[in-house]
C-alpha cells in the first residue's frame, strides 16, 4: 500500500455545482453577480457575445450611415432573416446532435419546386399542396436520418448526396425553363410575399402580438414556478420573473412600434415567432427535447438510459428536413416563384452560420432555437449595412465569414474553460 507524501500539495476541491435560484432566492442582487461570474469564470458565455457583437454592429454601421437606424431599415431586416431563418431552426435540431445536415439548401429549392408544380401547373389546392410539400421536406429528413441511424452512413455524407441529388430532382421538375412564376395573391403565397402583414398592417396588430408574447411568458414562466415550488424543487423567484416580463414587454412592444411605423409586422416573421416559440418549448418543456439533448451530450450514456437514439436522430434530421421545406416555401414567397435561387449553396451556408454565431455549438449538447434569430439578426444586419454603404456582396461573405470563425473560436475556448471548470 502507498504512502501519502506530506510535502505534495493536493490538487484543490471542486466546488459542487450551485443551482442559481437557490442562490439567487438566499443572496438576493448579489446573487445574480455571483451566479453571472460563475458563468463567466467557467466559460459559460450564452448569448452574451452575440449581443454584444449585434450592438456592436449596429453602432459601427449608425456611425457610417444616418438612415441606418431606421425603422425602414429594421422593417428590412425582420421580413428578410425569415426564410433562412426556418432553415436555420432545423439546423439547430441537427447540431444538437454534434451533427450536420447540408441538403436543407437543396430540400428548401426541391419544396418550392414542388410547390409550384402542384398549385400552378396541376391546380391543386395551394393549400393542400403546401401540406403536401411540407409532408415532403420531413419524409427526405427522415430517409437521411434513416441512412444515417439505421446504416451507420456519416450525416455528412448522406446529406451531401442529398444536396446533389435533391438539386437534380428539383431542375428536373422546374422543366425547361427553370422557373414556375407564383400567384401572391391566394394561397399560402398569400401570406408570405412582401406585401402581406398582420391585419393587413393594422397598427393594433403589432401590439397584439406583443401583448400575447408577454402574456404567453407570464403564463408559461409562473406556471413552472408554482409547479416546482409544489413539488419541492429550487424555483425562480417572483422578482426575478417581474424583471424579465418587463424586459420582454419593453422588447416586444418597442419592436412592434418600430415595425408599426412602416407597415407593420410582416406575416412572415409571425410565421418565424411561432416557430421558434413552439420549437422552444419542444427542446426545453418535452421528454423528446431532453432525448435530444441527451443524445448530442453522451451517445452511449444515452443508450445506457434506455434511450432510442436511433428514433431521435431520425426524428431530429426529419425536422430539419420539414423546417427546409417550410423554409423553402417562404423563400418563394419573397421572389413570387420558384426556381434556382431556392436552393441556393449560400442559403445553406448562412444557415448553418446562423446558428453557430447566434450560440449552438458545433460539437453537439448545447444550444437553443433562438440561436436561429440571434444568428440572423447579425447576418441580416450586416447585409443591409453593407448594402446601404454601397458595398459588393463578396465583403459581406468575408465579414459573415470571419464573424462565424469568430463564433467557433468563442464556442471552442468556452468548452475548454468548462472541461478545466469541471462542467463539460
Amino acid at each position: 500500500m502507498s504512502e501519502i507524501d506530506p510535502n505534495v500539495t493536493p490538487p484543490p476541491a471542486v466546488p459542487p455545482p450551485v443551482d442559481p435560484r437557490l442562490l439567487v432566492r438566499e443572496e438576493g442582487l448579489k446573487g445574480y453577480l455571483t451566479e453571472f461570474q460563475r458563468k463567466i469564470r467557467g466559460g459559460d458565455l450564452g448569448s452574451l457575445p452575440v449581443i454584444v457583437g449585434l450592438v456592436i454592429i449596429w453602432i459601427v454601421f449608425s456611425v457610417q450611415d444616418s438612415n441606418y437606424l431606421t425603422s425602414a431599415n429594421f422593417e428590412y431586416i425582420a421580413y428578410y432573416m425569415v426564410g433562412i431563418g426556418l432553415l436555420s431552426i432545423g439546423l439547430v435540431f441537427v447540431l444538437l446532435l454534434g451533427e450536420i445536415d447540408l441538403s436543407v439548401g437543396s430540400v428548401s429549392g426541391l419544396a418550392a419546386a414542388v410547390f409550384a408544380v402542384l398549385s400552378v401547373s396541376h391546380g391543386l389546392n395551394p393549400w393542400f399542396a403546401m401540406v403536401i410539400t411540407l409532408l415532403t421536406g420531413a419524409a427526405i429528413g427522415a430517409l437521411h436520418g434513416f441512412v444515417f441511424a439505421k446504416i451507420g452512413v456519416p450525416a455528412f455524407v448522406v446529406t451531401l448526396a442529398g444536396f446533389m441529388g435533391w438539386q437534380g430532382f428539383m431542375l428536373w421538375l422546374l422543366g425547361s425553363t427553370g422557373t414556375i412564376n407564383l400567384p401572391t395573391d391566394s394561397g399560402p403565397m398569400r401570406y408570405l410575399s412582401g406585401n402581406s402583414f398582420f391585419m393587413g398592417g393594422d397598427i393594433a396588430g403589432g401590439y397584439i402580438l406583443a401583448g400575447l408574447g408577454v402574456a404567453a411568458y407570464v403564463f408559461s414562466a409562473f406556471g413552472l414556478q408554482r409547479r416546482r415550488r409544489q413539488a419541492g424543487v429550487p424555483y425562480r423567484p417572483t422578482t426575478e420573473l417581474a424583471l424579465r416580463t418587463v424586459i420582454l414587454a419593453i422588447g416586444s412592444f418597442g419592436t412592434a412600434m418600430i415595425l408599426n411605423d412602416q407597415k407593420g409586422v410582416p406575416n412572415a416573421l409571425v410565421l418565424f415567432s411561432v416557430a421558434l416559440i413552439v420549437t422552444n418549448f419542444v427542446l426545453r418543456r418535452t421528454t423528446y427535447g431532453r432525448k435530444v439533448f441527451a443524445v448530442g451530450g453522451n451517445i452511449e450514456a444515452s443508450r445506457r438510459a434506455g434511450i432510442s437514439v436511433a428514433m431521435v436522430r431520425i426524428t431530429v434530421f426529419s425536422i430539419s428536413g420539414f423546417f427546409a421545406a417550410l423554409g423553402g416555401l417562404t423563400i418563394a414567397g419573397q421572389i413570387s416563384s420558384a426556381n434556382q435561387a431556392g436552393s441556393d449553396p449560400n442559403n445553406l451556408m448562412l444557415a448553418i452560420a446562423a446558428a453557430v454565431i447566434g450560440g449552438t455549438s458545433l460539437f453537439g449538447g448545447r444550444g437553443m432555437v433562438w440561436s436561429a434569430l440571434l444568428g440572423m439578426l447579425v447576418i441580416e444586419s450586416i447585409n443591409a449595412g453593407l448594402y446601404m454603404l454601397g458595398l459588393a456582396n463578396s465583403i459581406q461573405y468575408m465579414i459573415t465569414g470571419a464573424v462565424l470563425l469568430a463564433a467557433v473560436i468563442i464556442d471552442s475556448l468556452s468548452r475548454r474553460t468548462q472541461k478545466s471548470a469541471g462542467r463539460a
